[in-house]
């Protein structure tokens, strides 16, 4: 799981540099994205992986800050199903979910843009492929894998997510399931806080400016992308899937922690995360 960056209306991070990036909202091309994400992944997987590495555990596979996790949601399919099944994972981050799709008998390989964070997927253990490359331009050849999955990986961060997504679709054999995690969409019109402050409207939900961080050239550090709910169907569809359902989580009881903005006190009132079930005929 790559897992969400949680910069909306946030501070920005430190980007190694002296001075902290500008965080503003502008346009950012498939290339500069690719660019400034790959680099800040980079720069921030120690940290990232310090921060929420107990959360996400070794080998658990969760779907998002809420801790859905696959052993009860079943998304991909009853777990022993996936025995012997060929999963591409979509940006890994340290491959936690392609490791507990490994104890299930899954064949996975795991992908990400960011060498570092792979890197930390080697350091906890990996008896599976790695590759580094760019979700819009997968290494492999048509009809490679059953299955693919994203946590948090790759579409929040896209400017071309249909360009994935048809990428997704040329490597699953037919009737192959694509389940993919991204911030909920209405999130985007709340402050980034897991406070009482985020609870008020803050931004145009219909505003699909990408989040932008820069450095003092002007070049983006940072980018993530909005789309609306409607966005994303269309998407789906646009990409050569069907959509076969659309999930919510629920805040659990059990869950005490914040990772950004989400918190239980928001995540009991407005959804933080979407996953999208789809499927290529």
């Amino acid at each position: 799981m790559q897992g969400p960056a949680s910069h909306q209306q946030d501070t920005a991070p430190d980007s190694g540099a002296d001075t902290e990036p500008e965080a503003t909202r502008r346009d950012a091309d498939v290339t500069e994205s690719a660019r400034a994400n790959r680099g800040w992944w980079d720069r921030n997987a120690d940290e990232y992986q310090v921060e929420h590495g107990t959360f996400l555990g070794d080998d658990r596979f969760v779907w998002g800050p809420e801790g859905l996790d696959e052993v009860e949601a079943e998304l991909l399919g009853p777990p022993e199903d996936l025995k012997g099944k060929d999963v591409l994972e979509i940006g890994a981050g340290a491959a936690q979910c392609a490791r507990w799709l490994a104890a299930q008998g899954a064949r996975p390989v795991a992908l990400d843009i960011s060498h570092r964070q792979l890197q930390h997927a080697l350091r906890i253990g990996a008896a599976f492929p790695l590759v580094c490359a760019d979700a819009g331009a997968l290494p492999f050849a048509d009809g490679s894998f059953d299955l693919a999955c994203s946590a948090y990986g790759a579409l929040p961060f896209v400017a071309d997510p249909v360009l994935v997504l048809k990428e997704v679709r040329r490597v699953l054999r037919p009737g192959g399931r694509f389940v993919f995690s991204v911030t909920h969409p209405i999130r985007w019109a709340f402050p980034d806080e897991p406070g009482p402050e985020g609870l008020s409207v803050s931004a145009s939900y219909f505003d699909r400016t990408p989040y932008v961080e820069q450095d003092e050239n002007g070049d983006a550090v940072y980018v993530e992308h909005h789309r609306t709910i409607g966005d994303r169907v269309r998407d789906v569809v646009a990409g050569g899937f069907r959509l076969v359902d659309l999930v919510e989580p629920e805040w659990p009881a059990w869950n005490t922690s914040e990772w950004g903005g989400w918190s239980p006190l928001r995540g009991n009132l407005i959804p933080g995360s979407a996953i999208f079930v789809c499927e290529r005929d």
